[in-house]
């Protein structure tokens, strides 16, 4: 790794470790469970002597002789007794979490994600858990299964994985629709990848506190049965321990008081620390580019193809229609019939008023509607590749190396669980199959690329910790990260100040051209277009009524609503020279 990707991950890390250690609860709770833990663990070393060991002659003795807490009152040492029955008591409270948090946290977060039939049957599973009375079922599989403990564990992690599954699902389903979340899928990445990069990092905290609770609730209740003389009566537990302290509490009161005390402890420990790391975790603080395939040379097409009744070899689409589905089941159409052609090196303007359904074809052509929308009718060739109908796994290989995406609002399609670094990362290594290092070393230069300053600092800032500017700057690093064929530019430039826009314009225009890509431009602002696109595309409540060269468009139009955007704009700068088909070599 270089000096500089090495500088931008050590913060990172080290900054979550050393909020760590400063924090005197997380370090004093994690202190004794590892105190708990190590007794525990290497019991043999601690003591030598046999927790089952009775003898009569030592019944309710003192301490002393090698056997610091005495014996009970079958004569066997409580030292011993309690280290080897912490083994089985916090070993069985393991195992229940496991069991939970396999069958929890996996469904959860399939369902909360896909949601569909398989939410509606998990959900129904989860119900019917949850409705059983969980002491009847423990005591029911005693007599079915045997008294074993590991055995009475397991079936407890199946009765408690519910509160993992719908503490995860209710969280995952609240944010599966963020922006940052449709960006990671127009990078091109699995859902799997998304869901173990940028889903369950939001669930993470929360999960941590579950756990902690549901792993004091089985060490609770474990040593309930076994104090009912409910478990395994052959194994030391601090329950059992309990059971045979109250039994003989007038005679010797203090056996009560060590497996009491190991108990509260440990699940005392367990809260605090889960408390501590679910705040450490969540304060973060505030603190020359090759192609990867050659362009193919344009030829000279009609400067209007879709009039001409041919299409593009890059984009093309052919009477695009999207409906989407209302609550009484009927639908209505939004995109009525579109025709658009983009060819490779030139830049589109598809401008309209506000709800003029410029972004419903956008994400029509990159395969991604909102939920309830759906392209009923026309054709959409991307690459020579139909997209309209085409299987999730051709359209993920499509996003981010054929087509990319950057959004209006740059703020809210970082995530803000990641940094800089982290975004531009991602991708890369999932799509190109770069090394962490390699990966790094190019989010480097593309930061350069897109003109911003100490790249190395930006790396390792949270989105919080950049300006919005510089956020736009990230999105079109990324969008252009894995070398694509057409770059889809949503409305770029609105979240940002005239000057700022000025910048991203001029970067936007110096990489189409440097790199020959095709450019989709949404916008509204006809001062944008002027400025960067070759030929424009008007759009009117889901059709499109104009379509020229930039030059043309704006000095003559055809069309009255052409004309009325026309009389909104306040700026006379001149448009652009018009597009002029030109070869395209290797970058």
């Amino acid at each position: 790794m270089s000096a500089p990707a090495a500088e931008a991950t050590a913060p990172r890390r080290s900054g979550t470790v050393r909020r760590f250690l400063t924090n005197p609860q997380a370090v004093l709770s994690c202190l004794v469970l590892l105190v708990i833990a190590g007794l525990v663990l290497f019991a043999p070393l601690v003591t030598q002597h046999d927790p089952n060991a009775a003898e009569l002659s030592d019944a309710f003795g003192p301490p002393g002789g090698g056997h610091p807490l005495g014996f009970d009152s079958a004569g066997r040492d409580v030292w011993a007794r309690l280290l080897y029955g912490g083994r089985n008591t916090l070993g069985g409270a393991a195992l229940a979490v496991a069991v939970a948090l396999v069958i929890g946290v996996p469904t959860g977060l399939a369902a909360g994600y896909h949601g569909g039939w398989f939410d509606s049957l998990a959900s129904w599973w989860v119900n019917l858990v949850m409705a059983l009375p969980a002491m009847v079922v423990l005591l029911a599989s005693r007599a079915v299964l045997g008294s074993t403990v590991w055995v009475l564990m397991v079936v407890l992690g199946v009765l408690v994985a519910p509160s993992f599954f719908r503490l995860v699902r209710g969280t995952v389903a609240g944010m599966r629709g963020e922006p940052y979340v449709d960006a990671a899928r127009v990078f091109g990445l699995r859902d799997s990848r998304i869901i173990a990069r940028h889903v369950l990092v939001v669930v993470r905290a929360p999960i941590i506190i579950q756990v902690a609770l549901v792993a004091g609730m089985a060490i609770g209740l474990q040593a309930g049965l076994e104090f009912l003389g409910i478990g395994s009566g052959s194994l030391p537990t601090w329950g059992a321990m309990l059971n045979e302290a109250f039994a003989n509490i007038h005679r010797e009161p203090l056996l009560m008081l060590w497996p009491g005390l190991a108990l509260g402890v440990t699940s005392a420990a367990l809260v605090l620390l889960a408390s501590a790391l679910r705040d450490v975790l969540e304060d973060r603080g505030t603190g020359p580019v090759t192609g990867r395939r050659a362009r193919r040379a344009a030829a000279d097409p009609p400067t209007t193809l879709e009039e001409a009744g041919e299409r593009a070899d890059l984009l093309s689409v052919r009477d695009l229609a999207v409906a989407y589905t209302l609550s009484d089941g009927t639908s209505t159409e939004v995109v009525h019939g579109v025709d658009l052609d983009v060819r490779r090196g030139e830049a589109l303007g598809l401008v309209g008023q506000s709800g003029s359904g410029k972004t419903q074809t956008a994400f029509s052509v990159l395969g991604l509607l909102p939920e309830g929308g759906r392209v009923s009718r026309g054709s959409v060739l991307l690459d020579g590749t139909e997209v309209v109908g085409a299987a999730e796994r051709t359209l993920r290989g499509l996003r981010g190396d054929t087509v990319a995406y950057v959004p209006q609002e740059p703020m809210s399609n970082l995530d803000p669980a990641f940094t800089v670094g982290d975004h531009l990362t991602e991708p890369l290594r999932s799509k190109l199959g770069l090394s962490r290092a390699r990966a790094r070393e190019r989010a480097l230069e593309l930061l350069r690329q897109v003109e911003i300053p100490d790249p190395a600092r930006v790396m390792a800032s949270y989105p919080h910790q950049i300006s919005g500017g510089m956020a736009q700057r990230v999105l079109i690093a990324g969008a252009i990260s894995c070398d694509p064929d057409l770059l889809i530019a949503d409305e770029p430039t609105t979240a940002l100040d005239v000057t700022v826009q000025a910048e991203v314009l001029a970067l936007l225009r110096g990489l189409q051209e440097e790199r020959g890509m095709g450019v989709l431009l949404v916008t509204h602002n006809l001062g944008v277009v002027a400025d960067l696109c070759d030929r424009v595309a008007v759009m009117r409540e889901g059709r499109i009524v104009e379509v020229g060269a930039t030059a043309d468009l704006l000095t003559g139009p055809r069309d009255p609503y052409t004309r009325e955007l026309l009389d909104a704009v306040l700026d006379d700068a001149p448009a652009r020279a018009p597009w002029r088909p030109r070869e395209v070599g290797t970058r």
